[in-house]
């Protein structure tokens, strides 16, 4: 009894050193552990998306946005092991038709419109603003990030476009010139064959793309390596949306798919915010064009990692460390 009595000399101690960026405790969302699901109206009906908070910040919150479309919140999660550190909030959030959020299955609702005025209910919904707020968007999500900006940019402190061309068009004369021939030419020729006949759904199509493509420039390590949480995301993918809006092929638009075309690359100037854009050397997008991105809003910056399309997993250190020093410096004033 005396030892313990005696280590509690100030009765402040415990307290004093409390880790606030976890302490939900004066929260509304305390007892479900940061986790909101938000009500979206639109034209038809109401649903609702999965939001998690991680952490508090009230200068400093990063929502992020996911790839796909039709992908989940999952492929950040090893966000968890360098953000907490640097006292940066992140919101994990599932866009409508992704696993965690409801699934209407309504192509109508299938729109660029749609997800961007889904994201101005989310800001409205967890109260943020153009005093705290970054919005921070990969693949599909960087599309949505850019389109958000240039309708809503006054709200938000500061942009990351992550692993996303801001061209379509670009991305697949990219993939078609560049990354399709550096395959083995049988394995290139092959795939080819497989797109010509549109046989997709041919298991040896899936292998082929798998093992030769998806490890040099989504993932770069053997498909045995991938962490779980990579692999929990794929088989969450919704594959209705994910092929209305984006099709078949990992080379390019199929189709009739609806983000062919979408090129917003003489929009980049009416950017005013922060922005930083992330590349990545052996990413499924040309990271010198996405240098050329930074240069073209009024406010930008850009990073390129040695990663691929997932570089917050294959080159974590370059990815973070760019990513925290842009938001913070963007908090500190010193953007420039």
């Amino acid at each position: 009894m005396p030892i313990i009595l005696g280590s509690c000399k100030n009765p402040q101690s415990a307290d004093a050193g409390k880790n606030h960026y976890f302490d939900y405790s004066n929260s509304d969302d305390q007892i479900t552990g940061g986790i909101n699901v938000i009500p979206i109206e639109t034209p038809k009906g109401t649903f609702r998306v999965f939001t998690k908070r991680m952490g508090n910040n009230p200068k400093m919150r990063v929502l992020l946005l996911h790839g796909g479309p039709g992908g989940t919140h999952e492929v950040f999660e090893n966000f968890d092991g360098y953000l907490p550190h640097e006292r940066i909030e992140y919101i994990y959030y599932d866009q409508l038709e992704s696993y965690y959020s409801d699934q209407p299955n309504d192509s109508t609702l299938w729109t660029i419109d749609h997800f961007v005025e889904e994201v101005e209910q989310v800001r409205k919904a967890l109260n943020l603003n153009k005093d705290n707020f970054y919005v921070l968007g990969q693949s599909w999500g960087g599309i949505l990030a850019m389109e958000y900006a240039l309708k809503y940019q006054e709200h938000l402190k500061g942009l990351i476009i992550s692993n996303m061309v801001v061209s379509i068009p670009e991305y697949e004369k990219y993939a078609a010139e560049v990354l399709g021939p550096q395959l083995p030419p049988e394995v290139y020729e092959e795939i080819k064959a497989f797109e010509a006949n549109e046989d997709f759904a041919n298991p040896r199509y899936a292998e082929l793309v798998q093992q030769h493509y998806y490890t040099q420039h989504v993932l770069r390590k053997p498909l045995d390596e991938w962490p779980e949480f990579i692999e929990r995301a794929f088989k969450h993918l919704n594959p209705n949306i994910y092929i209305y809006m984006q099709g078949y092929s990992e080379f390019g638009v199929t189709g009739n798919a609806s983000l062919k075309g979408w090129d917003v690359s003489d929009r980049l100037s009416e950017i005013k915010v922060p922005t930083l854009m992330l590349g990545g050397k052996y990413d499924t997008m040309d990271p010198k064009y996405m240098e050329w991105m930074s240069t073209q809003v009024q406010k930008g910056r850009s990073v390129t990692t040695n990663g691929s399309h997932l570089s917050q997993y294959d080159d974590p250190e370059t990815y973070f460390s760019g990513l925290i020093q842009f938001i913070k410096d963007v908090d500190a004033g010193v953007f420039n």
